[in-house]
């Protein structure tokens, strides 16, 4: 019987911090809001990416909270559905390899790669695609080239502010996993 009773106590709690977290994604992104959109960007809440090392819930919190900010972006539905499969995409590569690993720091460093590399690759793919065709809000790359060169074009641009956020949500985390157990 009380296995019963701890079983809605448990869906509750991760409702509860799947949604949580998820207002704060977007909560922090809107109050950098000018500056958390675009191809040169510091979206500060991006640092709550190192969550997916933790607990899968956060995958589902983090694309959540990426949907409802980027239902202001300026490139409308491209930025709905690529940005939201991209925090899909990295914030479960991250779960993925970091499954079995007991360190903090080592969560954070492997968050981080997974987050610069592939998750920057695919919003570098989405702004070289909203240009590419022109769509309502997209923003020209530093030159006007080939896809390769304005892909990496923007990738150069996205990564110093990601980093920077990575950084200091890293910290965050890091500090605060020392005191709650972040998986449960």
């Amino acid at each position: 019987m009380n296995n019963l009773n701890q079983r809605p106590h448990s869906r509750t709690t991760n409702l509860t911090l799947t949604a949580v977290v998820a207002a704060l994604y977007a909560a922090i992104t809107m109050m950098v809001a000018p500056i958390g959109f675009g191809p040169v960007q510091l979206r500060l809440s991006e640092g709550l990416n190192h969550l997916a090392a933790w607990n899968k819930r956060y995958i589902l919190a983090l694309s959540l909270g990426v949907l409802i900010a980027n239902l202001f972006s300026p490139m409308g539905w491209i930025d709905w559905v690529f940005g939201t499969l991209d925090t899909v995409i990295m914030t479960s590569l991250t779960y993925v390899l970091t499954r079995k690993v007991a360190s903090a720091l080592m969560k954070i460093i492997i968050s981080t790669i997974s987050v610069l590399t592939v998750g920057m690759a695919v919003l570098a793919a989405e702004f070289t695609f909203a240009f590419a065709i022109k769509a309502t809000g997209s923003f020209a790359p530093d030159h006007a080239g080939t896809i390769w060169e304005n892909w990496l074009s923007y990738y150069i641009m996205l990564v110093p502010g990601e980093l920077a956020s990575l950084v200091v949500g890293g910290v965050v985390i890091y500090a605060l996993s020392k005191f709650v157990n972040l998986a449960k």
